[in-house]
Order: C-alpha cells, then sequence, then structure tokens
C-alpha cells in the first residue's frame, strides 16, 4: 500500500473541528498506509502521539481498535486512547485524526544489539503472551513487524494497531518480509498461524538485521538463511515447525520456547556462574523482560539467569 505522508512541520497547530483541542507537533515519527504519526503536546504540556490520515473509515477502525485493545483480559496491549477529532487545513481540507498515549521505549533492534541469542527467545516469549490475549479476543495482529514493537520498561509495547483484523477475515495491511503469503507459506486469511509466521521472521530479522529477498525459490532461501545463522540455532526446530504449520497457536509455541531455554539451563548453568559478576547488569534487565511476560511452565525461566 501507498503511504499517506502529511509533511507538517515542528510547531504545526492541529485543533479539533469538534472538540476544540489544540496540539503542537514536535517531530514527525512515521508514516504508513493509512496516515503519519507525529509526537505532539497538548495545551496542558503533556506529550502524545497524533495519527492524521485521510479515510475516515479507517482511522475510525483504528480508533475502536484502541479503544477495545486498552485492556484485553486485564492486559494493556496497545497504546491508550487519548482523543479523536477531524482537522481543517490551512487549504480547508478536512482530515481525520485520532491522538494517543506516546509510547517512549527502544526499537527492537537497538535493544537486543550485543545482547546473548537467549534474549531471542526471551523476547518472543513475551510478544507470543500478548498475542495469545489478542487471538483469544478473537483478532490477530496482522501487520506485526519490527517497527511496529518497542521495548518500554523492560516490556514488549504495541505501538501500532492499524493492521488488527478479525479472525477469518482477509488481511489487507501487511509487509513483505513478515508475510506468509510472500514467502509462499500460507494465505492471508487473518488466523493465528499468520501471527505466528511473522514471530519467526522477526526471529530471523535478528540474525538478519538487513532483511534478505526471497529469491526466486522463497521456502529455499529461508531454509538457507536460517541454517546459516548462529544466533538462531537453538530456535531452528521451532521456526521449521512453524513454517510447516506444525505449531497452531501462541501458546504452543511458547510452550516450546520455554522448554528449549529450560534444557539450555541445565546445560549452561555452570558458565553462567562464572560469569556472573560480569552479566549482573544484563540479567537482572532480562529477569524483568521475564517477569513481565509471566512465563512459567513447571519451573521458572528465572533459573536460567540466577
Amino acid at each position: 500500500m501507498k503511504k499517506q505522508v502529511f509533511d507538517l512541520s515542528p510547531g504545526s497547530r492541529i485543533t479539533g473541528k469538534w472538540n476544540g483541542r489544540t496540539y503542537t507537533t514536535i517531530k514527525k515519527l512515521g508514516a504508513g498506509a493509512c496516515g503519519t504519526v507525529f509526537l505532539c503536546r497538548s495545551e496542558q504540556g503533556d506529550t502524545y502521539a497524533l495519527k492524521v490520515g485521510e479515510d475516515s473509515s479507517r482511522m475510525m477502525l483504528e480508533v475502536n481498535m484502541l479503544k477495545k485493545f486498552s485492556k484485553v483480559q486485564g492486559v494493556k496491549l496497545g497504546p491508550s486512547f487519548v482523543d479523536v477529532d477531524d482537522w481543517i487545513n490551512p487549504s480547508g481540507r478536512s482530515f481525520p485524526f485520532y491522538v494517543m498515549e506516546y509510547v517512549d521505549g527502544t526499537p527492537l533492534p537497538e535493544f537486543l544489539k550485543g545482547k546473548t541469542k537467549d534474549w531471542v527467545g526471551i523476547f518472543a516469549i513475551q510478544l507470543l503472551t500478548d498475542l495469545e490475549n489478542l487471538h483469544h479476543a478473537g483478532y490477530v495482529f496482522g501487520d506485526l513487524k519490527t517497527e511496529n514493537l518497542l521495548i518500554s520498561s523492560s516490556r514488549v509495547r504495541w505501538i501500532d494497531v492499524g493492521g488488527v483484523t478479525a479472525i477469518g477475515r482477509a488481511i489487507k495491511e501487511y509487509t513483505e518480509f513478515y508475510d506468509r503469503g510472500y514467502w509462499n507459506l500460507g494465505s492471508r486469511k487473518a488466523e493465528a498461524t499468520y501471527d505466528l509466521f511473522a514471530v519467526t521472521m522477526i526471529m530471523m530479522e535478528m540474525g538478519y538485521p538487513k532483511r534478505f529477498d526471497k529469491g526466486s525459490h522463497p521456502h529455499k532461501t529461508l531454509e538457507s538463511k536460517l541454517a546459516s545463522s548462529s544466533v538462531l540455532k537453538p530456535y531452528r526446530r521451532i521456526i521449521q515447525q512453524c513454517w510447516k504449520g506444525k505449531i497452531q497457536n501462541s501458546a504452543d509455541m511458547k510452550r516450546a520456547l520455554s522448554d528449549i531455554l529450560m534444557k539450555r539451563s541445565g546445560t549452561n548453568s555452570s558458565r553462567v556462574q562464572k560469569r556472573r559478576s560480569a552479566k549482573e547488569s544484563e540479567n537482572r534487565e532480562l529477569a524483568t523482560l521475564t517477569l513481565t511476560a509471566g512465563v512459567v511452565f513447571g519451573v521458572s525461566v528465572l533459573s536460567f539467569f540466577l
């Protein structure tokens, strides 16, 4: 899909036609198929993210998603909803916009840079925990990619729910690298396995920060890349099972990843003990990330890091 880009310079004022609230832009955060997102400041001095677009129906759908997923099964998934209105630009045209919580965090690739391969599994488990809640609510994320994820206070946060789709419908907003249809490994039907494939591609990106093309034989390309990555070695079997459709839901994938980490805890416990002081700070951060995920399968994954 073509990106909708609104070029508003810092200091531009956007005033709602109906509610009358004014927001001042600070900088552009990004642009997508449905609009452009700006960091802004309210009249009260609070900082938010503001998205402006052209398609009113699509924007309202996103607003409804934000409201719906403010809390799913007691878990906060997407950013909190703040305001929705129409903006009349200097030329007299009307554009819909909405305001949401600004999630201040670290981009996933930057957060994982230089960290051990175990972080890939812990991150994936936390992401799958949130996806499990979303799937139980009857939706899939759809456009799941690293750009839509931040690490904030040692927790994975979603920053764009524009691709969220009801289970059973067609995925309309996606990014090729994370789309199983692009790799000839499934349809674009909204189902849990669509998101699971995207999770495997996010994991692949941890091994290959620069995304690669599918080539003339997409499946062979994936298998070759997977086999060549030392970072992904512990997770190869799980990733392959997802590609083959043998893992059908988030809970099963989460359990499989937890089993791998538990096995590694027994293998590496002596080495971890020897370098405990050198890794103490990193382990504390990792422990926090693990606790936030709420992952317990018989024995805590935390035993791997203590």
